[in-house]
């Protein structure tokens, strides 16, 4: 086609012309505004040592698991993706997407795609199986320019803020080495990511707790050692730069337990003898202590549960995780949480982010916690629901409750480095949409709407996140 739809002006506004026109006034004052990124998964290395994208498939297919599990959905096989020790070649891999791409209508990866094609790649027509090899080439000879290399797509993009996700025992001699370089203008932060040495299920756990020991505890040992050695962890991440601590935990439980119990059950995970009970109960416990830590050293405490990771043994096996089989199930936010609010949540300066991927959590719990906790602050759609009808959900659910001051700016969470702009611009555009529909009921001022698009897109993740 002669022109894509995702170069429409006023896609993803209102369908009613009044409306849209109000929306269309809100999304110009904020569409030129930097991309603030306070959480994603794009690796700090890829922007400093800043080498050349891979080819098509390997940058846009196989490692975007939103993508990958739609197309095994229609019958295609993981190697034929990419994945896997029998991985077939990428040529194949994009001419399999390509054939697929039907099957991304009306999906957020098909929106977000679409706009990479247009107005990242200067590609106007729908992938097909006929033009896959076409396409292929295309792309292979943008990603070959000077001018696409990470860093420069970094200020094309206007990203000023861009948080990673790290290991604790990360070096993050990347993230240094950016922060040191007069020639590089903006800020990639480190995020303190401690699930695989707090969750005892994980299968490296064990291993993960002694390095940690041997590297951040000062010459102390067992549970004390432990504790110690995250908290000196910790502070090596607020000294590069971080913000905040992301926790991907099952559930979002928490619990407080005394320094003798919390002992007794990590002397016995360490000797393999953890009871499933044991697991959920330490976990717990660890997040109650991640909120101790997070009032005392200032980082930003955000949690990510409700998801069911691996869901498919076979798959996990043959092609490990992050693969498309996490299925998200329902959370108890209320409960769970309640040990940890108790202590922390009107602690001073304390900010705590809940995320979720059970929608009915927005209105029936989350938006009740941040409209009386100071500390609680709601995340934006995440994973499966940060697309275009679920963002407009989400702002009616938690809109009449908690208002627009206690949510968190918009959150790309993103592997996928050159959707990012795709991404932030559909946020802008699904707020302007919202508030022009409260301007259009006389719910609020068009006034007032212009000052708080700016405060949603641009203030909120900085106020949130503390940047």
């Amino acid at each position: 086609m002669a022109h894509s739809m995702a170069a429409h002006p006023d896609r993803l506004l209102p369908a009613e012309p009044g409306v849209r026109d109000i929306a269309r006034s809100l999304y110009n004052l904020v569409e030129g505004l930097p991309i603030i990124s306070p959480h994603g998964h794009v690796d700090a290395a890829v922007i400093e040592q800043n080498l050349p994208f891979p080819d098509p498939a390997a940058l846009l297919v196989t490692p975007d698991h939103y993508v990958t599990r739609l197309i095994h959905a229609g019958g295609v096989p993981m190697d034929q993706l990419g994945l896997g020790e029998t991985a077939t070649g990428s040529r194949q891999v994009w001419r399999n997407f390509c054939a697929a791409w039907p099957d991304f209508e009306g999906t957020a990866s098909g929106y977000w795609i679409r706009q990479e094609f247009e107005h990242v790649f200067g590609l106007h027509d729908e992938p097909t199986a006929e033009n896959a090899d076409r396409i292929f080439d295309a792309i292979s000879a943008k990603l070959s320019e000077p001018g696409f290399r990470p860093r420069q797509l970094f200020k094309e993009f206007n990203i000023e803020v861009l948080a990673t996700t790290d290991d604790p025992l990360d070096s993050l001699d990347s993230h240094a080495a950016l922060a040191a370089d007069p020639a590089f203008a903006g800020r990639v932060l480190p995020t303190f990511r401690p699930d695989p040495y707090v969750n005892i299920a994980h299968p490296e756990w064990q291993d993960n707790v002694e390095r940690l020991i041997g590297v951040g505890a000062s010459g102390a040992s067992g549970y004390a050692g432990y504790i110690s050695a995250l908290e000196s962890r910790r502070r090596h991440f607020v000294e590069n730069g971080a913000v905040s601590a992301d926790h991907g935990v099952r559930t979002p439980a928490t619990l407080k337990l005394d320094a003798a119990d919390a002992e007794r059950l990590f002397e016995r995970a360490r000797a393999g003898k953890a009871s499933l009970a044991d697991r959920e109960a330490f976990e717990a416990h660890m997040m109650y202590q991640m909120a101790r830590m997070s009032v005392e050293d200032g980082l930003v405490m955000t949690i990510h549960p409700g998801s069911y990771r691996n869901h498919h043994g076979p798959t996990f096996e043959a092609f490990g995780a992050d693969t498309g089989h996490d299925i998200p199930f329902a959370v108890n936010y209320t409960e769970a949480i309640r040990p940890l609010l108790q202590d922390f949540g009107t602690a001073k300066d304390f900010h705590l982010v809940l995320f979720t991927l059970d929608e009915t959590v927005f209105s029936r719990e989350l938006a009740p916690l941040a409209g009386f906790y100071p500390s609680v602050y709601i995340g934006a759609p995440w994973w499966f629901l940060d697309a275009p009808d679920a963002m407009l959900r989400f702002r009616a659910a938690v809109t009449e409750t908690a208002g627009f001051s206690r949510t968190s700016g918009f959150i790309d969470d993103t592997r996928a480095f050159c959707s990012i702009p795709a991404r932030h611009d559909t946020s802008r555009r699904i707020e302007s949409s919202f508030l022009a529909r409260l301007v259009a009921e006389h719910r609020i001022s068009e006034e007032r709407a212009r000052e708080l698009i700016v405060d949603i897109v641009d203030a909120s993740p900085r106020r949130v996140f503390k940047l």
